[in-house]
């Protein structure tokens, strides 16, 4: 029963922290694009150059 009077108290420390630390993620920005990442891989870079051929000479 004395175990309780630790982990109780642990247990709302630890919630404040994670709280905390979810309200910290939401005012910087960490959710305000939630789709973009996940539909940029879909589209093209234009303005990347093209990769160089690879090296028909050199063989192992």
């Amino acid at each position: 029963m004395n175990i309780l009077l630790l982990l109780i108290p642990a247990a709302l420390i630890l919630g404040v922290f994670g709280l905390a630390a979810f309200l910290w993620a939401l005012r910087s920005g960490q959710f305000d694009d939630l789709d973009g990442a996940a539909n940029r891989i879909l589209y093209d870079d234009e303005g990347r150059p093209p990769a160089p051929p690879a090296n028909p000479r050199r063989r192992r």
